[in-house]
């Protein structure tokens, strides 16, 4: 009888045993870090192909990562003809202390624009470089940073959001700052009227997540 109850007992617990195991998740199937506002982990990086900043792309930068499929980059323009476009160049190009220098647009895939910004001042530290560069951001609220690691570099990253006042609507941006040598360089990507987190964060996540030095 006691050979009897041991067996029953034993079997019982190998099969909790079992059980428990089956529901524990892999690391492949934990959940995002943050999932939902403002953050929006559960955002994974979408498909590559091929690849801009290194010499001889589109954009030629200190740092180089994967295009998104069907998103196309290109170098902004630093020579702008004429007074007006001069100005109009300066509006879109220069903001809180960076420069524009490359856009990969994502339109047709229904995404919207990631951009490369480097820092004006060259001893710009990552995590000054992007408070600075977000507190220029007209109608900002809700800010927050945390530090990450974006492929090859230890980074700093923040998610904010503003209000137009020309469109009464808000809309969220996540940017990562990293240090290349002697250069600051931030990714960007921003909500749009046509462009929602899901739609725009699987081609940032993508850039970030396989960051590295361009060369």
């Amino acid at each position: 009888m006691r050979r009897r109850v041991s067996a029953t007992v034993l079997a019982v617990l190998t099969i909790s045993l079992v059980g428990g195991c089956a529901d524990e998740p892999t690391p492949e199937a934990a959940a995002p870090r943050s999932t939902g506002a403002p953050w929006h982990d559960e955002h994974t990086a979408g498909t590559g192909a091929g690849s801009v900043g290194a010499p001889g792309t589109a954009c030629e930068l200190p740092v180089a990562f994967p295009l998104p499929e069907g998103w196309k980059a290109e170098a902004v323009d630093a020579n702008p003809d004429g007074e007006i476009e001069e100005a109009i160049v300066e509006a879109l190009t220069k903001r809180g202390g960076t420069t524009a220098v490359c856009e990969v647009d994502g339109r047709e895939q229904g995404g919207g624009f990631l951009r490369v910004w480097t820092a004006d001042q060259p001893d710009a530290a990552p995590r000054d470089a992007l408070e600075t560069f977000v507190a220029a951001e007209e109608g900002l609220t809700d800010q927050e940073y945390r530090e990450v690691r974006a492929g090859t570099f230890d980074a700093v990253e923040a998610t904010w959001s503003a209000t137009s006042e020309l469109l009464e609507e808000d809309s969220r941006s996540w940017a990562t700052a990293v240090r290349v040598g002697d250069t600051t360089v931030l990714l960007t990507v921003s909500e749009s009227l046509l462009a929602e987190a899901g739609d725009i964060l699987p081609a940032y996540r993508l850039a970030t997540g396989q960051l590295a030095a361009a060369g």
